[in-house]
C-alpha cells in the first residue's frame, strides 16, 4: 500500500508551516503552544477556557495543494491524555467547510485510522448539509480540542500520513 506523508515531526526541524490558532480570534481566552519533545515529536499543550464564549484550541498546517485521489484513510500516530480531539482537513484554504473526525486518545501511543469519506463538513462548530469530504485535494490539516468544558490538554504528535 503506497502512502503519502503529510508531516513527520521527528524527521524535520522545519515546522514553519505549523501555527497555533485558538478561540482568541473570536474573543475567547484559551491558550496553547507547540513545542518539540526530546524525541523530536510535536507537543501541543494548553488550556481551553470557556470565558468570553471561547472553548477551543487548535494547531494547523497549511501546505501547497496535494492530489489525494488515490488515498482513502489518514493515519495519525499520537499520544494523548485520554481526551477527545478533532482531526480536521480542508480541500482548499478558501472554502468555508472543515471536514472533521473526532477521536479519543488512550494515554498511550496509538495510531488513529480515519476513513476520509467519514469526515463530516462543519463551519464554526455547526454541521453543514453538504456531502462528506470528497477526498480529491488537501491543503490543510488541523488538530482541535473543544469539548465544551474548561480543561488542560496535552497531545503528542509523531506523524500524519495518508494510505
Amino acid at each position: 500500500m503506497s502512502s503519502l506523508l503529510i508531516f513527520d515531526f521527528s524527521t524535520t526541524n522545519d515546522w514553519s508551516g505549523w501555527e497555533v490558532e485558538n478561540d482568541v480570534v473570536m474573543g475567547g481566552n484559551s491558550s496553547s503552544k507547540l513545542e518539540r519533545s526530546a524525541e523530536g515529536n510535536a507537543v501541543f499543550t494548553g488550556t481551553v477556557s470557556l470565558e468570553n464564549n471561547g472553548g477551543f484550541a487548535s494547531l494547523q498546517y497549511h501546505f501547497p495543494s496535494k492530489n489525494i485521489k488515490n488515498y482513502t484513510k489518514a493515519f495519525i500516530r499520537i499520544k494523548g491524555d485520554g481526551k477527545e480531539y478533532q482531526f480536521r482537513v480542508k480541500s482548499n484554504l478558501k472554502e468555508r467547510a472543515s471536514y472533521i473526525y473526532t477521536f479519543k486518545t488512550t494515554g498511550d501511543w496509538q495510531t488513529v485510522e480515519i476513513p476520509l469519506n467519514k469526515m463530516t463538513p462543519t463551519f464554526r462548530g455547526r454541521k453543514l448539509d453538504i456531502p462528506n469530504f470528497p477526498g480529491d485535494e488537501i491543503q490543510e490539516v488541523r488538530f482541535l480540542i473543544g469539548n465544551k468544558r474548561a480543561e488542560d490538554f496535552r497531545l503528542i504528535i509523531d506523524r500524519i500520513e495518508l494510505k
